[in-house]
């Protein structure tokens, strides 16, 4: 292992652990899978062994995380990997912070500052961007795979750069979800990734409607150029401008009835873009319905698997021009010791916040 610095023995990360007397007590839930969902997992922030990293890895000292809808699945409803209970800093998937160590068969940049693509040094300040069904960002230090990581330039403000990852994110899925033609769209959900959609929508000439039952999300959603409303009067006025339906229809939100009100949004072979989990582990669809309109329905997830991790390079770029506003989105802030409380907020529509972005080590 290559090091700055001596590094500390100990961190505080926050964790997801089973207790098996609360299981005892809670009754066995209606989806299956792991068979863990939701019977007595806690979730918490305690002391761990400052990680070592390994072949292929680079330790990260973590300065901000932000908390994603995906987290409160897999920390809250069940939908983790058992084997990732008791792990630090579990599920978190969107950091930025510095590189203090590399492992053993990891691309050194040289030691006059020249770089050559994917070489990493201690010092490097970076993005993480884990599969969220890994993620080790809730912590004070994280080992990661050097892949998973995504170099800073100097000028970049880390807490900015933070939010390329689910920006990112929504590039990808729009790229998939995109069809050449597109003039009309429905937002269903303005948390962040809404919010994207609807910005990288509107840089497209796009005629967006959004909804959300938030009124400050929805004020969000004006502000970025949508027909924003509540969600209980989308349905009227998408009828009332376009009675056929619109072109695409992205559904972020993660609910089983928006995604049945997307189907039914959409036009006569329309395209219906399904971003994120499902409400439940095996969840329900409107396939009668999709039928019948001959929606073209496309799911997205594994960004990180995408080439040359393309999008969040893309996302990086949009935050340094402008393209994408994302200031806002930093604005809610919690510490290290409050990630139970985030989570909490973030689902409860995130109290009004489009973001909530924990301040590890600014």
């Amino acid at each position: 292992m290559t090091a700055a610095q001596p590094l500390p023995a100990t961190m505080r990360a926050a964790r997801l652990t089973l207790d098996e007397n609360l299981a005892a007590e809670q009754p066995v839930p209606a989806r299956s899978g792991t068979g863990l969902e939701g019977r007595g997992l806690s979730y918490g922030v305690a002391d761990f062994p400052v990680p070592v990293p390994g072949p292929g890895q680079v330790l990260v000292e973590m300065a901000y995380a932000s908390v994603c809808g995906s987290d409160v699945h897999l920390a809250l409803d069940g939908f983790h990997r058992p084997e990732m209970l008791d792990a630090p800093g579990y599920p978190g998937h969107e950091g930025a912070g510095t590189i203090v160590a590399v492992g053993a068969d990891v691309h050194l940049a040289g030691a006059d500052g020249e770089t050559t693509p994917g070489a990493l040094s201690p010092g490097m300040r970076v993005i993480t961007v884990p599969s969220g069904r890994l993620g080790g960002c809730f912590a004070q230090y994280q080992a990661i795979d050097a892949g998973s990581v995504i170099p800073l330039r100097e000028d970049d403000v880390l807490e900015r750069a933070l939010m390329a990852q689910q920006l990112g994110c929504t590039i990808a899925a729009l790229a998939k979800y995109w069809r050449e033609g597109t003039r009309t769209a429905a937002v269903l959900g303005l948390g962040s990734a809404g919010q994207f959609f609807t910005q990288l929508l509107r840089a497209r000439g796009v005629e967006v409607y959004a909804s959300d039952v938030d009124a400050a999300r929805i004020g969000f959603g004006r502000e970025l150029g949508a027909r924003a409303v509540h969600a209980d009067e989308l349905d009227a006025l998408v009828a009332g401008a376009h009675p056929e339906g619109v072109d695409l229809v992205v559904e972020a939100a993660g609910l089983d009835a928006t995604r049945a009100q997307a189907v039914e949004l959409a036009r006569h072979r329309g395209v219906v873009g399904a971003f994120g989990y499902p409400e439940t582990w095996e969840g329900t669809f409107p396939t009668m319905a999709a039928f019948r309109k001959s929606v073209t329905v496309e799911w997205f997830s594994n960004a990180q698997g995408e080439p040359g991790q393309w999008c969040f390079h893309e996302a990086l770029e949009a935050i340094r021009t402008g393209a994408v506003r994302v200031d806002h989105m930093t604005q809610v802030r919690m510490g290290l010791e409050d990630v139970p409380r985030a989570l909490e907020a973030t689902r409860a529509h995130g109290e009004g916040a489009a973001k909530i972005t924990i301040t590890i080590r600014p």
